[in-house]
């Protein structure tokens, strides 16, 4: 009764002791997942909101598409199925560490035999597990290798389509006003086709390769029986040898065959490392055509009080002429009203002052320690706060809130000052009017010793503002008004 107590002792705790290792596996590897995806997501939002490098990634083309996805979806399966083929192959190379040595010593124990004759071949049932994986592992990357690029395919499809619902709910006032449900609804049955096409494509690949490894699978049972069989005719071992030589061989085979047994994991993971590849390639191509041969040189100079454009020719990404000025300062304490026809090239005139449009050659001169504001004609808002809006790209707490309410009174906006606190998403919820007076004139009016560009900038004020307006506006100003 004693030894039987004790026996319940020691069962209750190694039982226990698996429970507790399987919760603190499951946590451990989830506490890595979320640590390093951290890691990677902070990376890569890095480097690309690194010195308008997602801008110039889009004038680039199609290089990169859906960042968004790269950064959420793609960087989560990376992590997921790295530590998922990580510790499938740990536990595979610690199986094939422990029973290869069993199965070399068996095979001396069970000779092979061929037709009664024997053949000394020193451990040839781990050869034959050897053999038998290389030719799987063979036939498992000639059926499923097509895989790779299906995935990669699947997850550019999934990332379009939810592109395009996300741009029919950010435009559903246009949509609306111009009845264009039927046509949207048209093309996002286009783009989910191509996710349906692609699945089927996947399915078909998928059919034939699980056909085949679980064949191999199958076959992998018989195949040590074939070759302990005639031993044990031959009365070399006994059935129990034979019993726990197929065992050691299954165990060593299942180690070698792991390629086979998580190939359809392993297309995956190697589809989402080369959208990874892609998106960092995107990146770093960006940052270089900043400061590449071919490119815009924007330098700081000391001592000066304004903008020159010396020997500037801003071309078009495929190499056309659009602007050229040389010789042309943008002085300080003046303002400067930049006309043309639509298309002449005035904005991209101010992204390259700004820094952001490398395609040209020549150099722009900036004073040193000067703020440029570059206001568009449809400004962006933050979701958030009014005031974090406002003020953006500043922080909320860098202006007051009486110094923005004053900036509000000024522009003729006084019944948005009891909702500086209110969050929303303020590009639905504020007209285009209201949303470029906010944009462009409170956020100049709230800053000092600038240079700002606005396009179409005064639009937006009724007629009794505009002057006052203009007059709390920075002390250096370049305004484009069309197109």
């Amino acid at each position: 009764m004693g030894r039987f107590r004790q026996g319940n002792r020691l069962l209750l705790l190694l039982a226990t002791s698996n429970v507790v290792l399987s919760i603190y596996q499951l946590y451990l590897n989830q506490w890595l997942q979320i640590r390093w995806r951290r890691w990677m997501t902070s990376r890569y939002l890095g480097e690309w909101l690194q010195g308008a490098n997602h801008y110039r990634m889009q004038l680039q083309g199609d290089a990169a598409d859906n960042p968004d996805q790269r950064i959420t979806d793609d960087v989560k399966l990376f992590v997921e199925r790295t530590l998922d083929i990580g510790v499938g192959l740990l536990s595979s190379v610690v199986t094939l560490v422990s029973f290869v040595i069993i199965l070399w010593g068996l095979s001396a124990a069970a000779p092979l035999t061929v037709f009664g004759s024997e053949f000394a071949i020193p451990g040839y049932l781990v050869w034959g597990a050897l053999i038998y994986a290389i030719f799987g592992t063979a036939l498992t990357q000639w059926i499923g290798s097509p895989l790779v690029r299906l995935d990669f395919q699947q997850q550019r499809f999934e990332a379009d389509f939810r592109f395009n619902l996300v741009r029919v709910r950010e435009n559903s006032e246009q949509i609306a006003l111009l009845q264009g449900e039927r046509a949207e609804r048209q093309r996002l049955s286009e783009r989910f086709g191509r996710v349906v096409e692609n699945w089927y494509g996947i399915m078909s690949r998928t059919k034939r390769l699980t056909a085949f490894t679980r064949s191999y699978s199958q076959a992998a049972v018989i195949f040590p029986y074939i070759l302990v069989a005639p031993a044990y005719f031959a009365d070399k071992i006994q059935l129990g040898g034979m019993m726990q030589t197929a065992s050691a061989f299954s165990s060593v085979q299942t180690a070698l065959s792991f390629f086979v047994s998580i190939y359809r994991t392993l297309a995956e993971w190697r589809a989402v490392v080369a959208r990874l590849d892609g998106f960092e390639m995107a990146i770093a191509s960006a940052a270089t055509l900043a400061t590449g041969a071919g490119s815009i040189d924007v330098v700081s100079k000391a001592g000066s009080d304004k903008i020159d454009l010396e020997q500037l020719l801003v071309r078009l990404p495929n190499g056309a002429p659009l602007v050229s000025a040389d010789g042309f300062s943008i002085l300080g304490n003046e303002r400067t009203l930049v006309t043309g026809p639509s298309g002449a090239g005035k904005s991209t005139l101010f992204r390259a002052i700004a820094g952001i449009w490398p395609f040209g050659n020549g150099s722009i001169a900036i004073p040193a320690n000067a703020k440029l504001m570059m206001l568009p004609q449809r400004p962006y808002f933050p979701v958030g706060s009014l005031q974090a809006a406002i003020v953006y790209p500043a922080e909320a707490s860098a202006f007051s809130s009486d110094q923005v309410r004053d900036a509000l009174i000024a522009v003729g906006l006084p019944q948005l000052a009891p909702q500086l606190e209110e969050e929303a998403h303020w590009n639905r919820m504020l007209s285009l009017g209201e949303q470029q007076r906010l944009g462009s004139h409170v956020r100049c009016c709230m800053r000092r010793n600038i240079y700002s560009s606005m396009k179409h900038s005064t639009e937006a004020l009724p007629g009794a503002l505009l002057s006052a307006a203009t007059i709390r506006s920075a002390r250096r100003t370049v305004s484009s008004p069309s197109c």
